[in-house]
């Protein structure tokens, strides 16, 4: 369950265990009770109850639905135990004391569980070192000394769901595209393309074909030119992502394609197999393709991104 304990040795109890909760123990009264709560520079959301009395340090209480509130109460706890302090206790010397609680998606409080987190050190709004140990709920309101509010809270506002990318076939420099580092055919593709020799290819290309690999087996020339041909009727069409091999398929075979240029035609227009760079200067799919076509010297090709709707 997400409300587990991280992985590794079995939590502490608290220190000092029932002692230590006793000193701390008083009758506070409920002074922050923000259903979604967040804080600079935090993607996580969560409810926050913060109790407090004078010459008492204060308890805050966070409550979240695991997986459904962006950073999680455990992985965030330091930023938000912090966040708690600077925005809502700022004089204290301390973090205020930190429970937590995660309740399942379905927002079922039966097998969610309080824990509080104890922090081994703590500079001015920067508590480190949490160690977490399990406090019942009624050891947490003998704590606060007032009822503790056990849900999410009815202003609890889902997050929005992510939007789905849309697929989008576009016509691509080949020039441009990252350096392949291919992997299956060491023989052949070795190092992938430098840049210098890829503008060699750009200036002086070669259609010639080579039986070392499919990849080399065949003119990515005239498989590019019919490709840019798909994409241009395929728009004016309004073809989907989703067809665009069949399509691009018939096209081939209305134009007399070989075997070998249908299958390339084909990958190019395969939603699962197109060319795909990443975006951080790599590839999704594609790279052995991409340095035939670089070794080749082909100007433009057809590759697939995933557009989000803005």
């Amino acid at each position: 369950m997400t409300d587990d304990l991280p992985a590794g040795p079995a939590p502490e109890p608290a220190p000092r265990g029932q002692d230590e909760l006793r000193a701390l123990s008083a009758p506070r009264r409920l002074s922050v009770d923000d259903h979604m709560f967040t804080a600079l520079r935090l993607p996580g959301t969560f409810r926050l109850q913060l109790f407090t009395a004078p010459g008492a340090r204060p308890v805050a209480v966070a409550t979240q639905i695991a997986g459904a509130e962006g950073m999680g109460l455990m992985n965030g706890v330091e930023s938000f135990a912090g966040a708690v302090w600077e925005q809502h206790c700022p004089a204290e010397n301390q973090p205020p004391v930190w429970v937590e609680r995660q309740l399942s998606p379905e927002q079922s409080p039966q097998e969610a569980r309080f824990r509080r987190v104890v922090f081994a050190e703590a500079d001015r709004y920067r508590p480190r070192g949490p160690r977490w140990s399990v406090i019942t709920h009624e050891q947490l309101q003998d704590l606060v000394g007032a009822p503790v509010a056990t849900d999410r809270g009815a202003g609890y506002v889902p997050r929005p769901k992510e939007p789905e990318p849309q697929m989008v076939f576009e016509e691509f420099a080949v020039a441009l595209l990252a350096r392949p580092r291919p992997f299956r055919e060491p023989v052949c593709m070795p190092t992938g393309v430098p840049w210098w020799r890829r503008w060699v290819r750009q200036v002086l290309p070669r259609r010639s074909v080579r039986t070392c690999c499919w990849y080399h087996g065949g003119d990515w020339h005239t498989v590019n030119a019919m490709a840019l041909q798909v994409l241009e009727r395929a728009r004016a069409q309004s073809v989907a992502p989703d067809d665009m091999e069949e399509f691009a398929t018939a096209h081939a075979a209305a134009a007399g394609a070989t075997r070998w240029q249908t299958e390339a035609l084909a990958t190019l227009f395969n939603t699962a197999d197109a060319i795909q760079p990443a975006s951080e200067a790599g590839y999704i799919n594609g790279q052995h393709r991409a340095q035939a076509m670089l070794e080749a010297g082909v100007r433009r090709t057809v590759v697939l991104h995933h557009v989000y709707e803005t």
